[in-house]
């Protein structure tokens, strides 16, 4: 039911993306990644699209947030250590995507704060309250929480960067959007094995 409930969100995350860069589009191909400027507007001077500075502006949060889950399962005793090893993993993938994703903002000259408060639906994201059962939870059942959790997070991560593959213009952004998309849904697959292990 909770993969269902996840699958769907995902769909829903989709169409509002769509729907805001439908809004923010430019008319330019957006195709060339050289002369980094220094405008702020959704569309930079470097080339990169809007559709571009959206992925990166949405995907550092959607990360900061995967960092943190890790983090806070992470400090936890007694999991099973394969757990241990994907959440260390995904803070050790994520956390120097954010770093990139940043600098990408900055050398495009957009503001990634004016994205900041956009909502494109149900993304994957924990709640306040899921990270405070995270938190709270110990031993299987944070393992369980914590499986749970990424998945529906995971699969919000893939469907944005299937929007960017669809939309996107920037070469490195796209070859990360790629990246994400295979990784993640590797992820899914071996975090629901686990799940299923019981």
């Amino acid at each position: 039911m909770r993969r269902r409930i996840a699958s769907t969100s995902a769909a829903i995350a989709v169409a509002a993306l769509a729907l805001a860069l439908a809004g923010c589009a430019s008319s330019g191909d957006g195709s060339s990644h050289e002369g980094h400027g220094t405008g702020s507007s959704a569309e930079s001077s470097s080339g990169a699209s809007a559709a571009d500075v959206m992925f990166a502006s949405a995907m550092i949060p959607h990360h900061e947030q995967a960092v943190e889950m890790a983090d806070i399962v992470l400090a936890k005793p007694g999991l099973d250590p394969r757990v241990v090893e994907l959440a260390t993993r995904i803070r050790d993938a994520q956390a120097p995507e954010i770093a990139t994703m940043e600098g990408w903002l900055e050398a495009w000259g957009a503001d990634a704060e004016s994205h900041a408060g956009m909502e494109h639906g149900d993304d994957g994201m924990l709640s306040d309250d899921e990270l405070a059962a995270l938190e709270a939870a110990d031993g299987a059942e944070a393992s369980r929480l914590f499986l749970e959790g990424m998945i529906a997070h995971h699969e919000g991560a893939v469907a944005m960067a299937e929007q960017q593959l669809a939309d996107g213009t920037d070469p490195d952004a796209l070859a990360l959007a790629e990246s994400i998309v295979a990784t993640q849904q590797a992820e899914i697959d071996e975090m629901q094995a686990l799940l299923d292990e019981g």
